[in-house]
């Protein structure tokens, strides 16, 4: 049998132990090895169901470490590129919390040293390993609904009470665009193939940091609407309008904690069709892909140059905002 891969945490979040570090943990192919934190309160909870996890007490020592393969990387935004490149340098292959970078161009450095190493580095952008995504792909492309016409999708929770979350702060790359302007923008991308030609936004800032993003483009055969917020009541969906149908995803973004993944198509005679997916974990998934990459060649399905295109988009909101 193959010998797993072997991950290492880099950093104790709330969110890796709660989804990423289970995910490696139950993965396929995978082993979850290490931790680096200096707080041995956090991590207790990693050890609450990796009993022999080994503890570092620095980032360095992690990556100094033998025999980690892989590591993940759930810092703050600010840090992200600085850490990716450390762990490219030090023989690891990487995957990185999502936004990646802050900018579309500091994407090329990680380009480069990935190339250059012959490492994986990868964002964790999980909902393209989820099979919804793969199917409204697949619908979108053999022409279930016709001739696309719009885009629209909504994505928002309320952390107002929370002003300490790395969210809310400018200084480490907070802001609702960031965190989940990812998936309203990424998933259009991915579904359609195609990239904005002209944005248009109407933010809304708070500590410098986007809490209301109302955020229309234009894409060569289509046109797009999304919200993203960090200041409204909990919601999220994406949809696909064409001529002839619309493709609904009713919780396309956090799976199994949000609701349950379904995908509708709706299209002319009443006809609708309804797929659920109870028991699938993209987190799962997302390890599962990268292992197979690493191990087999096998093409990843989110490379860094698809991120890139995504960081891009927000980007010209930022130029259309007249922040540059």
């Amino acid at each position: 049998m193959t010998n797993p891969i072997r991950w290492g945490v880099l950093g104790a979040s709330n969110f890796a132990k709660e989804h990423m570090a289970p995910a490696i943990h139950a993965a396929s192919g995978a082993k979850l090895a290490a931790l680096a934190t200096s707080s041995p309160d956090k991590a207790a909870g990693f050890q609450a169901f990796q009993p022999d996890l080994k503890v570092h007490n620095s980032y360095e020592a992690m990556l100094a470490d033998p025999e980690i393969d892989a590591v993940y990387v759930p810092l703050p935004n600010n840090l992200h590129v600085e850490w990716t490149l450390k762990a490219l340098d030090a023989g690891k292959h990487v995957l990185c919390e999502k936004p990646l970078a802050m900018r579309a161009a500091d994407f090329d450095a990680v380009i480069e040293r990935r190339d250059a190493t012959g490492l994986l580095a990868a964002e964790a952008y999980m909902i393209v390993h989820h099979p919804q995504w793969r199917h409204a792909k697949a619908l979108y492309e053999d022409g279930a609904i016709g001739r696309l016409v719009l885009v629209d999708g909504v994505f928002s929770y309320d952390n107002r009470s929370d002003p300490g979350n790395i969210r809310n702060k400018s200084e480490t790359g907070g802001g609702s665009l960031p965190d989940i302007g990812v998936y309203t923008f990424g998933s259009a991308r991915f579904v359609t193939g195609e990239e904005p030609t002209a944005v248009e936004a109407h933010v809304r800032r708070e500590n410098g940091v986007d809490v209301f993003a109302h955020v229309t483009a234009d894409f060569p055969s289509f046109r797009y609407s999304s919200v993203t917020s960090m200041r409204m009541f909990t919601r999220q969906y994406m949809a696909f309008h064409g001529e002839k149908g619309v493709i609904r995803l009713t919780c396309p973004f956090n799976a199994n904690v949000f609701g349950q993944a379904e995908l509708t198509l709706e299209r002319a005679g009443m006809v609708v069709e309804t797929t659920r997916w109870p028991g699938e974990n993209h987190y799962v998934l997302q390890v599962e892909n990268f292992g197979r990459s690493v191990r087999l060649g096998a093409d990843y399905p989110c490379p860094l140059e698809f991120s890139r295109g995504t960081q891009e988009m927000i980007d010209m909101v930022w130029a259309a905002e007249g922040l540059g």
